[in-house]
């Protein structure tokens, strides 16, 4: 399972997913300035530099309580960050894990970077971690983020009907879709690894 003490780095030739810090602030600070859709359907909103401060604090904050591991995503091609993911809800006992918190700036977007940032998370989860469960969860109006997920080879699992609450206190139902370690090995991987950079 995962050691929330070390410094993971995750990588092929177009991508670097390192442990994000406190002063990647420095780099994400446009995002928050110059991209507010980005947070559109984020329940942790970062859409001005006070709430990208919180947003840095409180992931950085998961990892000390062990149960949350952000990622700073950095473009190799473009030499630019271009963005954020994480692994939350991390559930030692029962070999169970989410994937999400993902963002990436407007530039970045389509660019095949998602793909890759994916291959490498389950990778290093099902292969490293030795995961029986990756959950994706996503507002079920999301349906660009839908689509990035079915692409990679999750499966649809239901909605949960308004299970939680929007930053502007409207309720929100969350579509599920997960890979199992089995599908990963079984399909999975492999037709993933023919869409992404290695």
């Amino acid at each position: 399972m995962i050691d929330f003490t070390k410094e993971y780095i995750l990588e092929n030739n177009l991508v670097r997913l390192s442990p994000l810090q406190i002063s990647d602030y420095d780099h994400f600070l446009q995002f928050a300035n110059k991209e507010p859709e980005l947070w559109t359907y984020s329940l942790l909103q970062a859409n001005s530099p006070e709430k990208m401060k919180i947003y840095l604090e409180k992931a950085i904050e998961g990892r000390k309580n062990k149960h949350t591991y952000a990622f700073t995503v950095f473009d190799k091609r473009t030499n630019q960050y271009a963005g954020s993911t994480r692994f939350y809800d991390i559930q030692t006992e029962n070999a169970a894990l989410q994937l999400g918190f993902t963002w990436y700036g407007k530039e970045f977007q389509g660019t095949g970077i998602n793909k890759n940032c994916k291959y490498l998370l389950l990778a290093f989860a099902f292969e490293v971690l030795q995961i029986e469960r990756v959950e994706f969860r996503a507002d079920a109006k999301n349906e660009r983020s839908i689509r990035a997920m079915k692409s990679i080879g999750c499966t649809e699992e239901g909605i949960l009907r308004k299970n939680t609450y929007r930053p502007d206190g409207t309720r929100r139902d969350s579509i599920v879709l997960s890979i199992l370690k089995d599908e990963w090995f079984g399909n999975v991987k492999h037709q993933l690894a023919k869409q992404v950079s290695h």
